[in-house]
């Protein structure tokens, strides 16, 4: 073990800048984040480590110094893969050192084993090498932005049906007079039902309620058997701006996602564009670049907005697409038929975007025998000019039955965990995307790094 020692002056000296920093921007990190060792990697032939001390970043670096890892799951993975040249190619990286790399971007953290948008899930997708971090971005009852995945999900992301504040819910639980829980399947708790301080006060936890449940215990206790609440401990949420000033922190893009109100508008005086203009007005304050920013959304018009206001900013905007809201009147979505899409690639081009984020699964097609191959969508996407990126890798549980929706139309080519890196690998070979949105970060971080995509 190779180890470069700093005095116990300059640690100190390093904790103590690191929490100024940190507190003069309104955030506060725990001790345990600032490694007191930088991990660099592991040899796979002795064993041996390479660490060494952080030593303190100039102002325009990043603050926090991390340990990047892959952990076990890239290699599992890799390891499951049918035999192939990709999987030996694959295999031949194990020995390469983590690196942040811009094509794995973090799907509201790394919501496989983390409560979404928890400062803990955050953070684990920065050490598993993802270069951008997403805030989908709700508002509070006093105009505050937050990172919620939606504005009505509280009740199955938090703990608010557990506190007081499930009596300021749209549909608060009803319990009746024997103590049971009577309108599981109801509940609607919204982050405009409650303030910022409010909105605070709560804990996140794994997104899942049991909508059969009599009692808000067996509500609340819904995650995934696939998944974990081992990490679901601590569930710190957080602001807008205490996201952005985290992900700085981390050297680490954003892109936040402006998401569809599920009250009417406008909402005591907020107007859509009130709500428009203050996601991107929120990283102007923070003194965050355009380039650095990828605002997105489902929502063609908040597109147009950013376009026709914030031109800076709308040349990284992000239009997220699959067949909800891009599937033509009358049709079903099919993706090698354009005749079923609301628009041509050549419209949603000539109207400005630049980028444009399909479900994974409207990119790829198979040959009904096991084939993977770019779909019609994907190669008119490519021949307009449009870039590419794509969700979300990881949010399914195991592939053996096929991964449900997220590869749709693909079960002829998807029967076990790793063939997750052969659909990965087409997206971006293939399809040339840009980057991928991942629940789990270090498995697109690893494909990345072994393919030198920065």
């Amino acid at each position: 073990m190779t180890i470069l020692k700093n005095s116990a002056n300059e640690r100190a000296q390093l904790h103590k800048s690191v929490l100024h920093k940190l507190r003069c921007q309104g955030l506060t990190l725990p001790l345990a984040i600032i490694s007191t060792f930088l991990l660099l990697g592991c040899n796979e032939d002795d064993g041996s480590l390479a660490v060494i001390m952080p030593t303190l970043p100039p102002t325009t670096e990043p603050i926090q110094s991390l340990a990047y890892t892959y952990g076990v799951r890239p290699f599992y993975l890799v390891n499951d893969m049918d035999e192939s040249p990709l999987k030996d190619e694959l295999l031949a990286c194990k020995g390469q050192l983590p690196s942040k790399t811009d094509f794995s971007l973090a799907h509201r953290g790394a919501p496989l084993q983390f409560p979404e948008h928890t400062y803990d899930g955050y953070v684990a997708s920065a050490q598993m090498g993802a270069g951008i971090l997403e805030c989908d971005v709700a508002f509070t009852n006093d105009g505050e932005l937050v990172c919620r995945h939606a504005q009505n999900d509280l009740h199955t992301t938090t703990n608010i049906v557990a506190t007081p504040l499930a009596n300021q819910c749209s549909v608060p639980p009803i319990i009746d007079a024997n103590g049971i829980l009577t309108n599981a399947a109801d509940i609607e708790c919204r982050t405009s039902d409650i303030s910022v301080t409010d909105f605070k006060s709560l804990t996140g936890k794994m997104d899942a309620v049991n909508t059969q449940a009599t009692s808000i215990s067996a509500y609340m206790d819904a995650t995934a058997p696939w998944r974990t609440d081992l990490y679901s401990q601590n569930g710190e949420v957080l602001t807008l701006k205490e996201h952005i000033a985290l992900a700085s922190s981390l050297g680490m893009k954003h892109t936040p996602e402006l998401k569809e109100p599920v009250v009417t508008m406008p909402f005591n005086g907020y107007s859509l564009d009130n709500y428009r203009q203050q996601l991107i007005d929120t990283y102007k304050s923070a003194g965050v670049p355009a380039s650095d920013v990828y605002p997105q959304s489902f929502n063609l018009e908040d597109i147009d907005y950013w376009i026709n206001n914030e031109p800076n900013y709308a040349t990284n905007a992000i239009y997220l697409i699959d067949d909800s809201n891009e599937t033509a009147a009358g049709k079903m979505f099919d993706k090698n038929d354009p005749t079923t899409w609301k628009h041509s690639l050549a419209e949603i081009k000539a109207r400005g975007v630049n980028i444009i984020a399909p479900a994974s699964w409207l990119l790829v097609t198979s040959d009904s025998n096991g084939k993977l191959l770019p779909s019609t969508y994907a190669l008119q996407a490519k021949a307009n000019g449009l870039d590419i990126v794509t969700w979300s890798l990881e949010r399914s549980g195991p592939l053996k039955n096929g991964g449900g929706w997220y590869y749709s139309g693909l079960g002829d080519a998807i029967n076990n965990d790793g063939d997750i890196m052969n659909v990965i690998d087409m997206l971006a070979q293939d399809v040339g995307v840009k980057g991928i949105f991942s629940d789990w970060p270090a498995t697109i971080s690893y494909y990345a790094n072994c393919k030198g995509l920065k």
